[in-house]
């Protein structure tokens, strides 16, 4: 049976040889390759047979170089241009009631942009944002995906993110948190207006989806932080949201996961009751905000996707710790588990770490359910 195979039967709730672990490990390989950090072995190979190498299985082929699948289209009478000057540059939307702009700031080492002041400021560019989203659609590329699949061939099922729901794409993408939660004092029906136009811009997207009907997981890459949201809004936002999108794709026979990097002790109540099949990325101690043990209490009969501390992969952690919290992870959650790093391999983390994922790997692949 074929990695792909397991992560499949993993959701679809059947019996599987063996615990599949499925750790993201691009991140930390670019950033160390770049850096000239990685042995010849491993600087030399294609990430299909890194992954091969150490046994493991993989879940996004698309952040390890296949093109992505979900492409954002503006209508013609949106007007997108680029200032860069020196470290910095400005992204401007140009709209009937002005302009919406941007700024980022190159990355340490010029290798990328980071985003430095959010385009949304004010209750005027509320209106401004509306508008762009109204001029907004977001469609599936089977080609992309195909590709994808192609690339990752039997690895893993292959997935990919669905971009945010409107409130944390006003949070983390356009607004920021600050002045995304004064405008909800201040100017609600105006956030909420462009919530609703956020939505609709992802009608054809989801329709498409189902349409093209082989994709059989599909994540949520929200990175919820309760830190960063209250119970509240995540209860008056968003849960009406995944409800209304993930049981579109549900009905339809598409598997869906959430991606919760953060915090998440003030949000365990709704967990159980999410709409997804699977929770992806719970951070356990002693790099999150909760026991293994309350996340099994908590999250029903979901699949957990990931439960490894990162921070266990650094040397400063014993390995006995890591294999310690590796063995009660499968205890409590196997068969519902796709094992993985919450959320990837830490980039601070020198090439011995890749024994310690082979170990996990040769645990897996030998552990037998008693």
């Amino acid at each position: 049976m074929t990695k792909r195979e397991i992560n499949l039967r993993i959701f679809e709730r059947k019996e599987v040889p063996y615990v599949l672990f499925q750790p993201r490990l691009a991140p930390w390989y670019n950033w160390n390759k770049e850096r000239g950090k990685l042995s010849s072995k491993y600087a030399q190979m294609r990430f299909p047979e890194l992954y091969k190498e150490l046994d493991i299985s993989m879940r996004y082929p698309f952040e390890h170089g296949a093109p992505w699948p979900v492409e954002r289209r503006f209508s013609s009478a949106v007007k997108v241009r680029e200032e860069e000057e020196g470290e910095t540059k400005k992204i401007i939307f140009e709209t009937p009631y002005g302009e919406l702009v941007e700024k980022w700031g190159k990355t340490t080492g010029g290798g990328g942009w980071r985003l430095m002041e959010h385009a949304v400021k004010n209750k005027d560019d509320l209106k401004r944002l509306r508008w762009i989203f109204q001029n907004t659609t977001f469609h599936f590329l089977p080609s992309n995906f195909e590709k994808g699949e192609e690339f990752q061939g039997d690895l893993g099922e292959p997935q990919f993110f669905l971009p945010r729901s409107p409130y944390q794409a006003l949070s983390l993408e356009w607004m920021g948190l600050e002045n995304l939660i004064y405008a909800l004092m201040d100017a609600h029906q105006e956030v909420e207006d462009v919530m609703k136009a956020i939505d609709e811009s992802y009608d054809s997207l989801y329709e498409e989806l189902i349409s093209y009907g082989r994709i059989k997981i599909i994540n949520f890459g929200e990175n919820i932080d309760a830190q960063l949201l209250s119970p509240a809004y995540f209860e008056q936002y968003l849960i009406p949201f995944y409800e209304k999108r993930s049981n579109q794709l549900r009905k339809h026979g598409i598997h869906t996961h959430i991606h919760i990097d953060g915090s998440f002790k003030p949000i365990l109540k709704f967990l159980k009751d999410l709409p997804f099949d699977g929770l992806e990325a719970l951070t356990p101690l002693p790099q999150g905000d909760v026991s293994i043990e309350e996340m099994k209490e908590h999250i029903g009969d979901k699949i957990l996707l990931d439960g490894i501390p990162a921070v266990l992969f650094l040397s400063t952690y014993p390995e006995e710790e890591l294999m310690a919290c590796v063995e009660k992870l499968v205890k409590l959650f196997h068969p519902r588990l796709v094992l993985g790093i919450s959320d990837e391999l830490p980039q601070a983390a020198g090439e011995e770490s890749l024994e310690r994922i082979r170990k996990i790997s040769a645990y897996c692949r030998n552990w037998k359910n008693s």
